[in-house]
């Protein structure tokens, strides 16, 4: 065979493989997120993607059988080739007992160099690049090649099924996409400046809100301010001028009996216009659902779209009131300290480094701000002075503290049983050293 004829099928044979090489890396890196939104658009050959992608065995083995054909033609063609150029080229400086050796080992090296360089590293990078891309302009010049190695792939798939099924491994991808998916993606598009600050801690708080419980976002019980049904027109007035809220709730004797709210902007329209009135009046109150203190955030936000209202209140098993949520306690948990005020602040950094933290801080914020990851047992506690009682395991007294993870946590204020401030310093300690402090 001409020598230009064989140069020429080994740049075919690279093409074929660089072909190979890409279309296997394309079809392994495309997101089922990216795909799914393209198919969404109107391509249907992203509909091929995902479906060959639940089934990837006929693809790997056209693959497999494509890359190792032309892995061996490579070698019958290319060495040949190149054995011959190089015993033309070194014969005047070789002793001729040895060209033929070293133009075998030069043609081998040249040959796996090429091959290496460009029907593998090459294609499999630019696949990487943009594999969604790709993938679906290759995918149905691939489903044609599955269907003409049909028989071949049918075989080499029921031995791959079947081993695969004799070790215990699934036969199918089933590449699910997770919260820890999102959340991976998420930091490291924030990571790349693709995200704000803010937009990536929104989206990161919206994956929390599944996990975070009612009492994490919610008014405590001992900060709620309330109306009873006796409460005198001034007792009324004064609490509405020291507690500017847009609703208030209204109890039959105590806050365990709540029975509704009222609106403040409607009281002071009557308070301007000089009338009347008696919280007694069935018509002045509004219902106001009750919610169990076991649910998760995302589930009281689903319940304030289907009842079309934005205010609940709290109760325990024991048909307790434990607190009040608000929409905008959720949007609040969503949007952290983007929307918070140094007065709303529950977590404080004073000037010496150290932190006071306010005891009915959701517990999952101060997991976030020291970066403890899960603190132990926390799923039996809901705020940082109930991880205080879990540590100490007593109810805490003024200037009990123990060291966790490097800080000491002391309770500096306490009211009624009810811890109130807690300092937290930075210490020197090993990081898996625990002490209780009294």
């Amino acid at each position: 065979m001409d020598i230009t004829l064989r140069l020429i099928g080994i740049v075919l044979l690279i093409m074929a493989a660089a072909y190979f090489a890409i279309a296997e890396i394309s079809l392994a890196g495309s997101r089922k997120v990216r795909l799914t939104q393209m198919e969404e658009a109107g391509d249907e050959r992203a509909r091929l993607v995902l479906k060959l992608q639940e089934k990837p065995g006929p693809f790997f083995s056209v693959i497999q059988i494509g890359i190792n054909a032309v892995a061996i033609l490579g070698g019958i063609v290319g060495e040949p080739t190149f054995t011959v150029i190089f015993e033309e080229f070194l014969a005047p400086f070789l002793p001729a007992d040895i060209v033929r050796t070293v133009s075998v080992g030069a043609s081998f090296v040249l040959v796996t160099f090429l091959f290496i360089m460009f029907a593998d590293l090459i294609p499999k990078r630019v696949g990487l690049s943009r594999p969604e891309t790709i993938s679906v302009k290759l995918i149905r010049s691939m489903l044609l090649l599955i269907m003409l190695l049909k028989p071949l792939v049918w075989v080499l798939t029921a031995l791959s099924t079947a081993i695969l099924k004799m070790l215990g491994l699934p036969t199918k991808n089933n590449n699910k996409l997770t919260e820890e998916d999102i959340v991976a993606t998420v930091e490291a598009g924030g990571e790349a400046g693709l995200l704000a600050p803010s937009e990536q801690a929104a989206i990161e708080n919206v994956m929390d809100l599944e996990s975070r419980l009612v009492p994490s976002a919610m008014t405590a019980r001992d900060f709620i301010v309330y109306f009873t049904l006796d409460e005198s027109y001034d007792s009324i007035a004064k609490k509405i001028a020291g507690s500017p809220h847009n609703k208030f709730p209204v109890c039959d004797r105590d806050i365990d009996h709540v029975i509704g709210y009222v609106d403040s902007k409607e009281l002071l329209r009557k308070v301007i216009e000089g009338q009347k009135f008696s919280l007694k009046d069935e018509n002045f109150i509004n219902p106001l659902p009750a919610v169990p203190d076991s649910l998760s955030l995302s589930e009281v936000l689903e319940l304030f779209k289907n009842k079309r209202g934005d205010f609940a209140v709290v109760v325990n098993e024991y048909a307790l009131t434990v607190g009040v949520i608000t929409l905008n306690d959720i949007m609040s948990t969503v949007m952290g300290d983007f929307v918070s005020t140094p007065e709303d602040a529950q977590i404080v950094q004073r000037a010496d480094g150290s932190w006071l933290i306010d005891g009915s801080t959701p517990i999952d914020d101060v997991e976030r701000v020291f970066d403890f990851g899960e603190l132990p047992d926390d799923e039996t506690y809901e705020t940082v002075a109930g991880f205080m009682m879990y540590m100490l395991r007593k109810v805490p007294k003024l200037t009990d503290s123990f060291i966790y993870e490097g800080y000491k946590f002391e309770v500096i204020d306490v009211e009624r049983n009810r811890i109130d401030q807690i300092l937290v310093t930075k210490v020197e300690s090993s990081p898996d050293e625990t002490e209780t402090l009294n």
